[in-house]
């Protein structure tokens, strides 16, 4: 049997990755940041030992925050990434290593390849980028995602839920385009990579088909939960000032699914329609 390891098992991502390994019978080893130091080398070293596919779902996530704490951010999303990539290498486990759009400066105008250079726009995207080069160096799967959401954590879908009750409006902006991603769908995606022993090592494209912006996004959960979608108002970026720079374009393309005889993940609008049932049944 296929033995699993995933780190950061208590984040958003985390957590799905280990349920949707629960349903297919697998045998996983579940490490949250409390469990494992990443950048202990000798913990690493350990807790690799015995597995034969290694999910690192573990990150440093506060975007605006890595501007004033670069050195703080580099070391889990660069540093120590390079410390899990050489323990897998050694202990011949595949890595599978969770990444972001954010290394893409977002200023494109059609979607991204998996090939296509990076050029992050601020400093998480810089640190994560550090992370993808460790673990491309040592032959592990990278997987970008992007605007995740799902039933752990905070994420915008769970955000508009919760001030649904709060506002009578809300004003989400119009002028960024992305493709909203279900954890858990991305989670399954991530178990059925890992069990394909052929699939070939380098960068995948971790989100849903098709893409909108945030405001479409929030008219679509609103009128999933039932509630009125022209509660949401369009507003633009430059009315919620930020300390991080954020891209205006995050659509990626998905072509590389195909060398591992795989499809990419579904549209945003049926991921949505199956997650937010879900979200519903376990949030307030």
């Amino acid at each position: 049997m296929t033995r699993w390891l995933v780190t950061g098992a208590g984040g958003m991502l985390g957590q799905d990755v280990v349920k949707a390994l629960g349903q297919r019978g697998l045998a996983v080893t579940a490490l949250t940041r409390a469990d494992l130091d990443l950048g202990d080398a000798h913990a690493v070293r350990a807790a690799v030992t015995g597995h034969d596919v290694v999910v690192n779902a573990a990150a440093w996530t506060d975007v605006d925050g890595a501007e004033d704490a670069y050195d703080e951010a580099l070391a889990v999303n660069g540093t120590a990434v390079g410390v899990l990539a050489r323990a897998c290498r050694d202990a011949g486990a595949r890595l599978l290593h969770l990444s972001t759009d954010y290394v893409f400066g977002g200023d494109a105008a059609q979607p991204y390849a998996e090939d296509a250079p990076a050029d992050p726009v601020n400093a998480y995207g810089q640190s994560k980028l550090v992370g993808e080069q460790a673990a491309l160096a040592e032959g592990a799967h990278v997987v970008r995602s992007a605007w995740m959401y799902g039933a752990h954590g905070n994420n915008f879908v769970a955000t508009m839920l919760r001030l649904a009750a709060e506002r009578e409006y809300l004003d989400v902006v119009d002028d960024q385009r992305g493709q909203p991603t279900w954890s858990y769908a991305l989670a399954e995606h991530l178990t059925e990579l890992g069990l394909r022993a052929d699939a070939p090592p380098g960068i995948y494209h971790g989100t849903a088909s098709g893409e909108t912006t945030w405001y479409e996004l929030a008219q679509a959960v609103f009128a999933g939960a039932g509630l009125d979608p022209d509660r949401i108002r369009p507003t633009t970026s430059d009315r919620f000032l930020r300390p991080a720079r954020r891209p205006a374009y995050s659509v990626l393309a998905h072509d590389r699914w195909a060398v591992a005889g795989m499809p990419p993940l579904p549209h945003w609008r049926a991921m949505l329609e199956h997650a937010l049932p879900h979200m519903l049944a376990t949030r307030p």
